[in-house]
């Protein structure tokens, strides 16, 4: 069996897909790192939901973040002509649920505080994580473009979170 551990990071590099060495605080480890912590936290939700839809609407989320991780953590040289790890069907299936959710909640005239019950409060958490991911991969772009369709899930999702 293989350790986990390698020791390959110990200096504060690490690598990304394609074998390029970058330092663990450099923008790209930021923004899947945080895509990561957006996943673990929307696996905490899931476990607070009975409802079949939401449930596998969540599962297909997690997934697809994964691949989206897994873009941002590819190398500039490693990135070839690939198509978007975000098909357009996938970001209507976010859009459809928060049209759904919408129609059956009034409509929102103040603020909202955080809180509620402990799927509502997870909700919360999974939307604020998921805007920092969205600074994160709109600040890498900057530098090193970012497909325009992760970009546009990210976006609908913090929406999704929050309604």
């Amino acid at each position: 069996m293989s350790k986990v551990y390698t020791k390959t990071g110990d200096k504060g590099t690490t690598s990304l897909i394609g074998g390029t060495r970058v330092k663990k605080s450099d923008i790209r480890i930021e923004s899947y790192g945080t895509v990561d912590e957006l996943n673990s936290f929307i696996g905490l939700l899931a476990t607070y939901v009975d409802e079949k839809e939401t449930a596998d609407l969540l599962a297909e989320i997690q997934n697809v973040l994964f691949n989206v991780g897994c873009n941002l953590a590819m190398g500039e040289s490693f990135k070839k002509e690939i198509e978007s790890v975000v098909a357009d069907v996938l970001i209507e299936h976010v859009e459809n649920a928060i049209d759904r959710m919408q129609a059956a909640i009034p409509e929102l005239k103040s603020f909202v505080i955080p809180g509620g019950s402990r799927s509502a409060s997870t909700a919360h958490v999974c939307r604020t994580v998921c805007r920092r991911a969205e600074r994160l991969i709109i600040a890498l772009d900057e530098s090193s473009e970012v497909d325009r369709n992760l970009m546009a899930y990210v976006n609908r999702l913090s929406d999704y979170f929050f309604v």
